[in-house]
């Protein structure tokens, strides 16, 4: 079966302040993205990252600045991952540390090829 590729959109909700995570608790995070990557390496193309704050809205009436105050949630970053069917890329995202965010989702979208 050929392998499909995924636009993997990870979405969470604007911070409330919470407390920063400990360095224990960085370590750990690390330890189990680098135990995802590993496990998933023929899957992810393409590891993307945390998207920077601001950036602009293009239109054909101009530019703006974005992201807008009133947006519900945030787009944090993307990744590009392969899988020969939607169940598998659910699978690879499932399994990645930062799903299991509170207030995090990713939005995973088949890439279409001529």
């Amino acid at each position: 079966m050929a392998k499909h590729k995924y636009l993997c959109i990870q979405r969470s909700q604007p911070e409330s302040g919470g407390e920063a995570p400990s360095p224990v608790q960085m370590e750990e995070m690390y330890r189990a993205f680098n135990a995802w990557l590993e496990k998933y390496k023929e899957n992810i193309l393409d590891l993307g990252g945390k998207l920077e704050d601001g950036g602009k809205v293009l239109s054909l009436k101009g530019a703006t600045d974005g992201p807008f105050a009133e947006t519900k949630e945030i787009i944090g970053g993307f990744m590009i991952i392969t899988a020969e069917t939607m169940e598998e890329a659910m699978e690879v995202v499932r399994e990645s540390p930062g799903v299991g965010m509170p207030g995090s989702t990713v939005e995973i979208r088949e890439i279409s090829t001529p």
